[in-house]
């Protein structure tokens, strides 16, 4: 009866409860393995972003089980997902190969290549450790975003050129505003420190140089600010 009711409206296709039920579960397990490799390779990510690690692939198998081999189905189906628009904030590329991975993993389950689909997750599994332990692409330099505040008397151009050279600090003047009405000045720095670089030595020589004004170190990869 369950059976009847499941293959009910799918005549085209091989469809069957016992193969959606196999597609599922694997994809799942997938999509399991590659949620907790992200959170073993990843310094900083979202509990949001690894539920969608784990549930990524059993949607892509979903659809390519509904889609089958029905053309017009995987048009109509086109038409719908078209219509959905994503809005999130600018992620890391590395969560972009995460979610090419998840969903290509899903892909092979959907058409059934279910050895091939555990192949590849556990190689690229293995790889993504690999990778994390050689710190492969790491740089030998960490790159920060330094907000400084500094009075509309100093000059921005040139402010902390002597401070930056002393400390060995590889820097880029990113963006400038003005705050207050105009009585202060707001600087964004893309600066680069040397492993050894003291970063209190550094921040308080620029606290001497802008009147012990706001500083803001951030502790990550600068980004391009709009």
């Amino acid at each position: 009866m369950l059976e009847t009711l499941f293959n009910s409206g799918a005549a085209d296709t091989t469809l069957s409860l016992s193969h959606a039920l196999l597609t599922f579960a694997i994809a799942i397990l997938l999509g399991g393995i590659i949620s907790w490799t992200y959170t073993k390779t990843q310094e900083n990510y979202s509990s949001s972003f690894t539920l969608t690690m784990l549930v990524l692939p059993t949607i892509v198998a979903i659809i390519i089980l509904l889609i089958g081999s029905n053309i017009a189905r995987a048009f109509s189906l086109a038409g719908a997902f078209s219509i959905i628009r994503f809005r999130s904030a600018p992620g890391d590329s590395k969560d972009i190969s995460y979610v090419l991975f998840a969903m290509a993993s899903g892909l092979a389950c959907g058409v059934g290549a279910y050895s091939y689909a555990a192949l590849f997750t556990v190689l690229l599994c293995v790889l993504m450790f690999v990778l994390k332990a050689v710190k492969f692409g790491v740089s030998k330099e960490t790159t920060k975003t330094l907000k400084v505040t500094i009075p509309e008397n100093l000059g921005y151009e040139e402010a902390f050129d002597e401070i930056f050279k002393k400390f060995n600090v590889d820097y880029e003047l990113r963006k400038v505003r003005t705050t207050e009405l105009g009585s202060l000045y707001e600087l964004v720095y893309a600066i680069k420190l040397s492993p050894g670089t003291n970063q209190k030595e550094l921040l308080d020589a620029v606290r001497t140089r802008n009147g012990n004004l706001d500083i803001t170190l951030t502790m990550h990869p600068a980004v391009q600010e709009n």
